[in-house]
């Protein structure tokens, strides 16, 4: 048996901030609900470990929600705030470390996502953009200035935090609808002040955010920038209709201190806007000459579906891998790094596998893979 990849571009390395990834993939960060009372514990830390066994050359965490008191959105997602938190992911650090691998946490703060009465303050309401009510309730108020700076100031904690523990970069979570991406989106921001309105001032707390992190840690330290069109409940939301629209929202935060940014998307072959064959990763590349990661159902024959992981819809997938293209694409330089989500969910030996071409051998995604931390 060929036991040389067919694809050795994607496994050539790459510099990132002050080290270097063995590889182009990336696994992607994916919520898994196992972080009781919102602190990894060992078994999340051999989960990530064994990725790096795996041979991914960039590990991103599960959204790991800051220090803000209505960050977290869901049960038994991890915190990056805290000493026993803090002390969890300094675990999870040192062992994907010490299996050679490189680790960067994703920091994230829910919204209006947040379920209402979740923990750990379940007695207040969210926070976004605007107000909204259930039922004549008030579930999520509308920040005001002093609400902003203080989610902002827990962004940059957290940010250095994270270079604190050895971490080898960050990644700001400004996608699917949370509240990064709630203020960029003009769907759930009809604000009138400097936030809201125009593009510019749509954008203004994501600036304020980078900005924040920029300054609170080392010029070396990468800071990722993750952002989406769709959103959790709407497929088809834009914050860009057109590649200057784009370029409008990327370019100040290329500006204000992202180093990649990490452009999300269901399907990554899939061409962003029209007369153009290019993904939205290339399309950010384009516009800002940043370095991009791309993802969207890389590895399996289906498109990713919130209702995968609600149970909602039937979640088993097959694998599926298109080599070529993922190497043709880092060799034209459309993108620069290739993000594999539920395929590394299912199997943490995937990226070896697909380095070794021994692609028959790879488990396919299904339920057992969001129930459990497969190692």
């Amino acid at each position: 048996m060929n036991t040389e990849s067919p694809a050795k571009a994607l496994f050539q390395s790459v510099p990132f901030g002050s080290t270097t990834l063995s590889n182009r993939f990336v696994m992607a960060p994916m919520t898994r609900n196992k972080s009781p009372n919102g602190i990894p514990g060992d078994d999340v830390a051999r989960y990530y470990r064994s990725r790096a066994e795996g041979g991914v050359g960039l590990i991103i965490t599960e959204g790991t929600y800051i220090g803000h008191p209505v960050a977290n959105g869901y049960p038994d997602v991890p915190a990056f705030y805290g000493e026993a938190a803090l002390a969890g992911w300094k675990k999870v650090v040192d062992e994907v470390h010490a299996a050679g691998g490189k680790i960067i946490p994703q920091i994230w703060h829910c919204g209006k996502e947040r379920i209402p009465g979740n923990w750990p303050n379940p007695e207040l309401p969210g926070a976004g953009p605007e107000d909204v009510y259930v039922d004549g309730q008030l579930t999520v108020k509308a920040m005001d200035q002093q609400d902003i700076d203080a989610a902002v100031a827990a962004y940059a904690q957290a940010a250095a935090d994270a270079e604190r523990l050895g971490f080898d970069g960050v990644e700001i979570h400004g996608a699917h609808g949370y509240l990064i991406d709630q203020f960029l989106w003009q769907g759930s921001n009809q604000r009138t002040d400097g936030y809201g309105g125009s593009l510019a001032n749509r954008c203004r707390f994501a600036l304020e955010v980078v900005s924040a992190i920029r300054a609170a840690v080392s010029q070396d330290f990468p800071v990722v920038f993750r952002f989406s069109q769709w959103k959790l409940g709407d497929y088809d939301a834009r914050i860009a209709d057109t590649p200057e629209q784009l370029r409008a929202i990327m370019q100040p935060l290329a500006d204000a201190g992202v180093d990649y940014f990490h452009a999300s998307t269901r399907r990554m072959w899939q061409p962003e806007f029209e007369d153009s064959s290019h993904n939205l990763a290339t399309w950010t590349k384009l516009l800002t000459d940043k370095p991009v990661i791309t993802v969207g159902s890389v590895g399996l024959d289906k498109e990713f579906r919130v209702g995968h992981f609600t149970r909602e819809e039937n979640p088993d997938a097959k694998s599926q891998v298109d080599l070529i293209q993922l190497e043709q694409g880092v060799k034209e330089q459309l993108y620069d790094l290739v993000a594999v989500g539920r395929a590394i969910l299912a199997d943490p030996q995937w990226t070896n596998k697909v380095r070794d071409n021994r692609l028959d051998e790879i488990t396919h995604f299904d339920t057992r893979a969001l129930d459990e931390l497969v190692v």
